[in-house]
């Protein structure tokens, strides 16, 4: 990257492919248009860019399932040791119960990872169907 006063690409906004696409420029290569070589792959970067955000905030969501089901699990502790429970068909009963809930939770949590990977693979399915269209414009005769 330059150090020109003029080039800072740390500002915000600023084209980080700036310096890339002058540095293109230079290789002139008739029928290539380096500009578009470069736009493409700030286009990539954008999409691996929301792919990642996707993952992310995908991963967040499990976090914060992962923590309401331990706290869930921890009220549900105290709640049947402050209880008492001695009633082996109560016991049972929250046993049962404590299950269901487990294989509902992980039944959500597995909702929340297929949901993140699909947007994730979206984005960078849609890039790539662009990506050859692209390619396909550039290989046409002007």
């Amino acid at each position: 990257m330059s150090k020109n006063p003029g080039s800072d690409t740390s500002a915000a906004g600023a084209n980080p492919f700036g310096d890339l696409m002058k540095m293109f420029e230079q290789f002139k290569v008739p029928g290539v248009d380096m500009s578009a070589i470069a736009e493409a792959r700030r286009k990539d970067m954008e999409a691996l860019a929301e792919a990642n955000k996707a993952v992310y905030e995908g991963l967040q969501a499990l976090a914060n399932k992962q923590a309401e089901m331990l706290r869930q699990a921890v009220e549900g502790i105290q709640s049947a040791a402050g209880g008492g429970v001695s009633d082996p068909a109560k016991q049972a009963e929250l046993a049962r119960k404590a299950c269901e809930k487990t294989l509902s939770d992980m039944k959500d949590m597995a909702e929340i990872a297929s949901k993140s990977q699909a947007a994730a693979m979206a984005s960078i399915t849609q890039r790539a169907t662009q990506n050859m269209q692209e390619i396909k414009n550039m290989m046409q005769p002007k």
